[in-house]
């Protein structure tokens, strides 16, 4: 007799599964979970959540708040995501032009995605200045007051875009921060227009930056590529006549090995 055939599902460990679990529920938009929020949102035992973190510290993934005994992910996650995304297209092919755009001007060149309603940063080239902005790598930022978010926020639909203005109170980071969401949904209108956005110190004071979209093959947005920089070296007027051109001219390289093709190629 022929000896039936298994289902993957009969070959799962459960305290592994369990372990995932807790790991993808840092995915929200809080940065640390306690025990008792993570028992009551998997429904398992806080034993049972202890003692997965308990290991996921104690190899990385997770790390402890001192002052208030929550956890966060740890850079162990980091360090695995950035090994994913190294092997995927986007990172592999903007890295060298990343680098020659930051040959001609010397600014911080950062290439991000999009993720769970927040911009992350997966890579930079770092400027030479002495006084320069700090690497944002694995950093999440608010789409809607970023250059890196805001140039990928603008060519999401309708639905998604509403779904991050209105999930929450939008906080306002510097005096600048535009918070009014009809405000928001023409400055995302002029964006898409004109394919490029700038952060005149929306997020951080003192510093200004500026993203162009990355498409690939299926013409969709799959980043964004941005220039960053102190806002005494990097004035409004500089961005639109000198930077505006050099970026849109390197994400349009990365879009074009990614097999994007512009309707005006398609046409010609």
């Amino acid at each position: 007799m022929t000896q039936t055939k298994r289902k993957k599902s009969d070959y799962i460990i459960q305290s592994v599964d369990h372990a995932l679990d807790v790991l993808e529920a840092f995915h929200g938009e809080e940065d640390e979970l306690g025990i008792t929020e993570l028992s009551r949102r998997l429904k398992l035992h806080k034993n049972n959540i202890f003692r997965i973190l308990a290991t996921l510290t104690n190899r990385g993934y997770v790390e402890q708040n001192q002052s208030n005994d929550n956890y966060r992910l740890g850079l162990k996650t980091l360090e695995l995501g950035q090994t994913y995304i190294r092997h995927a297209g986007l990172l592999r092919v903007a890295r060298p032009v990343m680098e020659e755009l930051n040959k001609e001007i010397n600014e911080n060149i950062y290439i991000g995605i999009l993720k769970d309603k927040f911009a992350f940063y997966l890579d930079v080239v770092e400027s030479s200045h002495t006084v320069r902005v700090l690497s944002r790598v694995g950093c999440r930022v608010p789409t809607y007051c970023s250059a890196i978010g805001k140039v990928q926020l603008a060519y999401e639909s309708m639905e998604n875009i509403m779904g991050v203005l209105t999930k929450k109170k939008l906080e306002s980071f510097t005096p600048r921060t535009i918070i009014d969401r009809d405000k928001i949904l023409d400055h995302l209108g002029l964006i898409k227009e004109l394919g490029y956005a700038i952060d005149d110190e929306e997020w951080d004071e003192g510093v200004r930056c500026v993203g162009a979209p990355v498409f690939d093959y299926t013409r969709k947005v799959v980043g964004a590529l941005s220039i960053s920089a102190p806002s005494v070296r990097l004035s409004m007027d500089r961005i639109k006549k000198e930077y505006v051109p050099l970026l849109r001219r390197a994400a349009a390289e990365i879009s074009s090995q990614l097999g994007y093709e512009s309707l005006n190629n398609l046409d010609s």
